[in-house]
């Protein structure tokens, strides 16, 4: 029997068996074709095999316990020394002893004759079922394991009667076999023989007779064995290189049954594991993750990690505080990792197929150089990829690797072992498609090309300058402060899900962030705020832009533009300066109108007028137009020319040089234009020309239209042409600033009075009138005249034929006394002389011919309610 200090069994009777409730009947572990089972003490000494339940084996073989010690019990009936199993044929000593030895004769001859039935036996018959597998306590060597089971030999699992009858008549005699305390040691065969753990068995005692329970409970010393050979097999299993597992098990172990010694087995049995039998990888699940600020005796950043494990298996034990090393890819698979952060987990408690809680605490304490420095041959870091891969909801996969534990009572054999495997780990991402929550442009300044400006070069695109405002939303797990100094960017500009171009921010722009706290249901956020300037906008759809151009100028509503942006970060955290790219944002920028629909919005106005050129169909002039801008955006327009046309024909052209355009009140633009209807259009042109300064100087209500060209912007050619495809600007004609008549100081400024006043003298048949000159630089001509005057609007007064030239000089002109020819008899020419010394009210129609510097033209004037005083 065992020593007093082995935890054995307890007693097995029949009554203990039928009292226990029915046990399941284990499965019987499939062995391999190739397995060996060998005794090395005899050729013909025959051995029990072994049989445990399927998953049972799985768990043995991963924890390198040994084979179940009743099976080994077992194999007393069959591996008793030939050489001490012959007797000698003396027969005064059968005579003595046959009584004392019956019983032990009939255990050697079931074993002797017949040891594969015996085998076959105990093969099919015997089940164990463990009830409790727990780690009891972790040595400086090794654990010290307990193990816990039901063990018996169920004869109706037999299949053949001869071996079941055979099989419980020997175990009925032999009642119990008992094993001495043994070593039993595990090798790797197709890892060249490695030792991989060696199990300190007690002696145990089972009762062999059918049906009888025994309970076994057991302590069992498990060292591990060859580093390199564990290294090895974990790394084949952890790289999905393991298709199945060979393990064979060697132990010299001593039997007896009852007061007979049955001899020293040398015993090994092999066992195949293969497909569904090899154990996997346990799920897990990260249930919390934090990043914060290290605590004050620290350095750099803390990470709090919260976990469950999968666990199938009947295993109960404490796992100490272990250390680990996390490690992540470098440039190449073949370079060495990049050793990131250290990290240790709290005590872990495992209880038998229930999840596991594991709760780990890593630190960062600087950034390697190592992960932030540019691979060879490309423009990405290893932080990059492995942070480009997390944010974009990828798995990514960082490395585990076991280091010095961080408690001085974790025996050092676990430290040992663990650091000579290192684990992959996915780890999950997540995607930041809401990682921008608002998205908007302040003090927007839109550049256009220089016009010398060489075609496709940078120099060539529209510049934009801002002050972009962004609010990030910060992710939950991150709980640190962050600051960001410097971004850049490019960014793909949408208009209603067409891209119109790009925005080049490649160049680092300056930044700052402030962390907004979270608040209500609103988590935290940070806002950053970056000045852009001049930043290229490259048109590569000019359709689309000129949709935008349209929207902008003729629409109501606030036109949206899509924003899709791949970001560089440069970042400020406790673990340094490092730069973060390749970050997605995403966001939509409304743009306000320039008007209300209509360009009047503009308010346009002009304020002076000076001709700086003339030829005889053509006026170069310039004008001071004073704008007023509804919206919150600037412009500078280097160069630009735009058609001006009336009633669809081109009478001339409108430029612009060096303008800017603020936002509100802009005074004294100055632009330049050319009237040329005969040289752009023909007589057509001449025509309408002429009728457009005859309605205009009338004072009826007359429009130009702006239509740009190919060559409106010279450094965007394309976008010219799409522009006067579709897009024209038609305006009210601005009305001319007339200079003030003292004489009529609350004339309506609205209403153009160049006719402000008559004098007509009855007696010499003459008038005179007061003339306006829009004209404040130049001198106006009028080269003849054919004029009626009406009463009432239909009432012939008189007529005036001139032919002879005058000029009228800026400001207010009085002309010369021009003869009138009187309507006589008329009713108009009766309120005339009714009216002597007093006003009266008269319209006009006339037929002038008028002129600057060289260009001349014959224009009509129609003119209504002209304060005409009577004299004599």
């Amino acid at each position: 029997m065992a020593d007093d200090n082995s935890p054995l069994l307890g007693e097995s009777n029949k009554d203990t068996a039928a009292a226990r409730p029915a046990s399941q009947r284990s499965k019987v572990s499939t062995r391999s074709k190739r397995s060996q089972t060998s005794v090395h003490s005899d050729e013909s000494t025959p051995l029990l095999s072994r049989s445990l339940d399927h998953d049972e084996h799985r768990s043995s073989g991963q924890n390198g316990d040994a084979s179940p010690h009743g099976a080994t019990s077992l194999r007393s009936l069959q591996s008793v020394d030939k050489s001490k199993g012959r007797l000698k044929r003396r027969w005064p000593t059968i005579i003595a002893l046959l009584v004392l030895t019956l019983v032990i004769i009939a255990i050697l001859c079931l074993g002797f004759a017949v040891p594969a039935a015996v085998e076959e036996y105990a093969h099919e018959a015997m089940v164990f079922e463990p009830t409790d597998l727990s780690i009891d306590s972790f040595t400086i060597s090794g654990v010290k394991a307990r193990i816990k089971g039901d063990f018996k030999l169920d004869a109706s699992r037999v299949k053949k009667k001869p071996v079941r009858d055979l099989g419980r008549a020997g175990t009925w005699i032999a009642k119990a076999v008992e094993s001495r305390p043994t070593k039993v040691k595990v090798y790797l065969p197709e890892y060249g023989n490695v030792l991989i753990g060696t199990a300190s068995v007690p002696g145990i005692v089972v009762d062999i007779r059918n049906n009888h329970v025994t309970h076994v409970d057991f302590l069992t010393d498990l060292e591990p064995g060859e580093y390199k050979g564990l290294r090895q097999l974990a790394n084949n299993w952890l790289d999905g290189k393991l298709s199945q597992l060979r393990i064979q098990a060697q132990a010299e172990v001593g039997l007896k049954s009852g007061i007979f010694s049955l001899g020293t087995q040398s015993l090994s049995e092999t066992l195949l594991f293969e497909g569904h039998s090899l154990p996997a990888f346990p799920q897990y699940n990260i249930t919390r993750l934090n990043f914060r600020e290290a605590s004050a005796h620290e350095e750099g950043m803390a990470v709090d990690v919260s976990l469950t494990l999968g666990n199938d298996y009947p295993f109960k034990f404490t796992v100490p505080p272990l250390g680990f090393s996390i490690l992540v890819p470098n440039c190449a698979p073949e370079e060495p990792f990049i050793s990131l952060a250290s990290a240790a987990t709290k005590e872990i408690y495992v209880e038998p197929r229930q999840e596991v809680n594991v709760e780990v605490g890593g630190t960062v304490r600087r950034l390697p150089d190592l992960m932030t420095a540019t691979c060879p041959n490309r423009d990405t870091s290893p932080m990059d990829a492995l942070l480009g891969s997390y944010i974009r909801g990828n798995e990514t996969v960082i490395y585990v690797r076991g280091s010095d534990a961080p408690f001085p009572d974790t025996p050092e054999w676990i430290s040992e072992l663990t650091k000579s495997v290192t684990v992959p780990l996915p780890f999950p991402g997540r995607t930041f498609d809401n990682l921008i929550r608002d998205f908007s442009l302040t003090q927007v300044h839109l550049g256009l090309p220089e016009r010398d400006a060489d075609l496709g070069s940078s120099a060539s695109q529209a510049k934009i300058s801002a002050i972009v405002r962004a609010l990030v939303n910060m992710p939950k797990e991150m709980n640190f402060p962050i600051n960001v100094p410097r971004v850049r960017a490019n960014a793909d500009v949408y208009y209603r899900n067409q891209k119109l171009g790009y925005l080049d921010l490649s160049k680092w722009q300056q930044s700052n962030s402030s962390l907004v706290d979270a608040h209500d249901s609103e988590q935290a956020m940070l806002a950053v705020e970056s000045i852009v300037d001049d930043a290229p906008l490259h048109i590569t759809d000019d359709n689309v832009f000129a949709l935008v151009v349209k929207a902008l100028l003729f629409g109501k509503n606030a036109v949206l533009l899509g924003v899709k942006a791949i970001v560089d970060v440069e970042t400020e955290t406790a673990l340094g300066k490092f730069i973060v790219r390749n970050l997605p944002a995403e966001g939509k920028v409304p743009v306000k109108p320039l008007s209300n629909g209509t360009l009047q919005g503009l308010s346009p106005k002009i304020g002076s007028l000076e001709i700086l050129e003339t030829t005889r169909s053509t006026i170069f002039l310039e004008a001071k137009v004073n704008l007023t801008n509804p919206t919150n955006y600037s412009a500078t327009v280097p160069y630009v020319n735009i058609n001006l046309l009336s009633n669809g024909t081109i009478l001339g052209n409108v430029t612009a040089q060096n303008l800017s355009f603020h936002p509100g009140f802009n005074q004294d633009i100055p632009i330049t234009a050319l009237w040329d209807p005969l040289g752009v259009s023909g007589d057509e042109g001449t025509e309408a020309g002429r009728e457009l300064l005859s309605q205009y100087i009338s004072g009826f209500n007359t429009s130009l239209t702006l239509r740009p060209h190919a060559g409106s912007i010279p450094a965007l050619p394309n976008l010219g042409s799409t522009l006067s495809s579709f897009l024209n600007f038609t305006l009210q004609t601005p009305r001319l600033s007339l200079p003030k008549n003292p004489g009529h100081p609350d004339d309506n400024p609205k209403q153009p009075h160049f006719i402000e006043d008559a004098t007509m003298h009855l007696f010499t048949s003459t008038a005179s009138f007061t003339l306006l000159s829009p004209l404040r630089h130049s001198i106006l001509f009028i080269n003849h005249i054919n004029a009626t005057a009406y009463y009432n609007h239909t009432d012939p007064v008189g007529a005036i034929v001139y032919d002879l030239p005058f000029a009228v000089p800026p400001g207010a002109t009085t002309t010369p006394r021009l003869p009138v020819d009187w309507s006589l008899g008329s009713v108009g020419y009766d309120a005339v002389k009714q009216a002597l010394g007093g006003q009266l009210k008269l319209d006009a129609k006339a037929v002038v011919g008028v002129g600057v510097g060289e260009w001349a033209d014959t224009v009509w004037y129609e003119g209504a309610g002209i304060g005409a005083s009577i004299r004599l």
